[in-house]
């Protein structure tokens, strides 16, 4: 079984953190922290996924990536596990996707909410931590090459993150007329592939 493998928990958690869970997230959907989105289960409260932008000024920026946390049946008591769905190159998540963390780990507090865990997330992104390295490539490289490993960091980003249709609204037509914007979303398509293509062929040349 897969470390994202979930099983609900929504009857092993108390009415009242389901409550103040789905209160959290309702507002989050409201209201979101720039540059998250947060996706509502309405059948499932304990399994909550999230899209992050990549941050300025990292070899992130321009890219989207999908976040899922997973609420275990001792939630607020033990932390969530949080993984992301997207490939991603960073010294704190492992090849699953798994996400290493102090605030998801030692630094756990009950009182913590989902905000702070997605918040926390994006700082990763930001300022990642080559101590507690799940991916030691990574942290080697963040080390002792910089230049190679934001290199590397930037060219999966652009392979396997440029998910950017996922931050807007499907019924936006604010653009123009449907034919013009379907014959050059076709055109951007086809550059957009043979441009990934060659990324992947230098890829495997690292």
């Amino acid at each position: 079984m897969s470390a994202m493998s979930s099983v609900s928990n929504v009857e092993n958690l108390s009415p009242q953190t389901i409550r103040g869970v789905w209160k959290e997230l309702s507002s989050l959907v409201k209201e979101p922290p720039e540059g998250i989105k947060v996706y509502m289960n309405e059948e499932d409260v304990t399994d909550i996924h999230a899209t992050i932008e990549g941050p300025a000024g990292t070899p992130y920026a321009g890219g989207v990536f999908k976040v899922k946390l997973t609420l275990g049946k001792d939630f607020p008591s033990s932390p969530p596990k949080a993984f992301f769905l997207t490939k991603i190159f960073h010294p704190n998540v492992a090849s699953s996707g798994e996400i290493c963390v102090n605030t998801l780990k030692k630094d756990w507090n009950p009182d913590l909410g989902i905000q702070h865990i997605l918040l926390t997330v994006k700082c990763l992104l930001i300022v990642p931590n080559a101590e507690s390295a799940l991916n030691e490539e990574a942290g080697k490289l963040l080390l002792e090459q910089y230049d190679d490993y934001f290199r590397r960091a930037r060219m999966i980003t652009d392979i396997h993150a440029q998910n950017s249709n996922l931050l807007k609204d499907p019924s936006d037509s604010s653009e123009g007329p449907q034919a013009k914007r379907h014959a050059t979303d076709k055109k951007l398509s086809a550059d957009k592939k043979k441009l990934l293509k060659d990324k992947k062929r230098t890829l495997k040349r690292l």
